[in-house]
């Protein structure tokens, strides 16, 4: 039978922190995971959600919805930036992405996403199709910008006096510095559309932190935290003594 001593208070004090610490770390990650689940179940319900105009959807933002919209209102005449190396089916190319400017609200751009436009398997950058001078009418989702990170040598497109600019991220923030006007939260996601030489099959993000992985930190957790009961344990367990014989006292 396995005995163990009675640990200190310092020890016990420790273990207990530590394991509910570890416990609470893996739950927050499992309400995450839950939380990007729904994002997603949202964004696939979206596709045929009814249409709304973008000047409510404007002024009562919702953080976590991907709300279909409408906009009027004339693209920014030769003002045009790529995102530079997407993927679709395993293709590089580039997502083009253009400043629009929204009927009746002239001092903040939408940035719209246009598509994505395979590469030609050189460095030359693929055709841009030039954009309408008149007043169009845009329908897609509204959704959070492409995701950002860390860029070699601070902001590329303040570097760039050539139209259109190119970076490996595109910063909300960076693109309203360089056309020196604010730019609405969200972009503008154009529908497909079959008759555009744009590829147009939008996704939620989530390549970063999807839920699987919340998932498996939360296992890392509750591991962590079962480990520290078992070093607790292992720490205090008795050795068992020895079995004493009178013969041995005999023999001395």
């Amino acid at each position: 039978m396995i005995r163990f001593r009675r640990p200190p208070w310092w020890a016990l004090l420790l273990t207990a922190a530590g394991a509910l610490l570890f416990i609470r770390l893996g739950v927050w990650q499992l309400h995450r995971a839950d939380f990007k689940e729904a994002l997603l179940r949202r964004y696939a319900a979206s596709a045929s959600a009814p249409w709304r105009d973008f000047a409510e959807v404007a002024a009562k933002p919702l953080a976590d919805g991907f709300p279909r919209v409408r906009v009027s209102g004339h693209y920014l005449a030769g003002r045009t930036y790529l995102l530079d190396n997407p993927r679709h089916d395993g293709r590089g190319g580039v997502e083009v992405f253009a400043p629009f400017v929204v009927r009746d609200q002239p001092h903040t751009l939408l940035l719209v996403d246009l598509g994505f436009l395979t590469g030609n398997g050189t460095r030359q950058r693929p055709y841009l199709p030039p954009l309408p001078d008149a007043e169009v009418t845009l329908q897609g989702l509204y959704v959070p910008p492409p995701p950002t990170g860390f860029e070699m040598g601070g902001d590329a497109l303040a570097r760039q006096s050539r139209w259109p600019k190119e970076s490996i991220f595109l910063d909300p923030a960076e693109i309203a510095r360089d056309l020196d006007q604010p730019l609405y939260p969200r972009v503008l996601a154009l529908d497909a559309d079959p008759a555009s030489v744009y590829v147009r099959v939008h996704a939620l993000d989530l390549s970063s932190m999807p839920p699987a992985r919340h998932r498996a930190y939360a296992f890392q957790w509750f591991s962590f935290a079962l480990a520290a009961v078992v070093i607790l344990l292992v720490l205090n367990r008795r050795k068992p003594r020895k079995p004493r014989y009178p013969n041995d006292d005999e023999a001395r």
